[in-house]
């Protein structure tokens, strides 16, 4: 996986999988173009997760709606670090989740690996595609790497807090991409 290019250590990793009834090259189009904001619980948690940022003048909150999830992520300082077209993309940031209002730094994919400025975590999130048995393997991603000792335990915290938000958005991504999947083949067949 090209996730272990880029963060073959890790503090934190969090992986989902699901196989999903169709075409692997049709199943990485639908993921990779997949809105997030169709998911009423999806837009909910992330709404939660930005209210400190609405309580401080500093912060944006006229943020753009981007269709794709992807789009949003690129907006926000994340990077695409790496893509095997129609099979599987690596994207990465440096950031201080723990803080109240996050911000993304983009760090390019040359620099990603050896990047180790302390008090901040490198993290990498991954979709990959694979076949199996006439349809797809999707597998979902997460790993988190610490710079320090500090910024480690700060993310131990966090984690133990946020984490079970995070893992959930992953399944309620992996349903949604089943939901979109089965909707469009509908479409088609209507």
């Amino acid at each position: 996986m090209l996730i272990e290019k880029y963060l073959p250590r890790f503090d934190v990793r969090a992986r989902h999988t699901a196989r999903i009834n169709a075409a692997p090259q049709r199943t990485y189009a639908a993921l990779r173009s997949i809105d997030l904001g169709r998911s009423p619980l999806i837009r909910c948690l992330f709404w939660m997760r930005t209210i400190p940022s609405r309580h401080r003048r500093a912060a944006r909150t006229d943020m753009p709606h981007y269709r794709t999830f992807l789009e949003s992520a690129l907006a926000q300082g994340w990077v695409l670090l790496e893509e095997i077209p129609g099979r599987e993309l690596v994207m990465g940031t440096v950031t201080q989740p723990w803080r109240p209002v996050v911000k993304f730094v983009p760090i390019p994919a040359t620099e990603f690996c050896g990047f180790a400025e302390p008090g901040f975590a490198k993290i990498t999130w991954s979709i990959r595609v694979d076949e199996h048995a006439g349809s797809s393997l999707v597998t979902l991603e997460t790993r988190v790497l610490t710079t320090d000792a500090m910024s480690h335990r700060h993310f131990r915290r966090y984690w133990l807090i946020f984490s079970p938000f995070i893992k959930l958005i992953r399944r309620l991504i992996l349903g949604l991409l089943k939901r979109e999947l089965r909707r469009d083949e509908a479409l088609r067949t209507a």
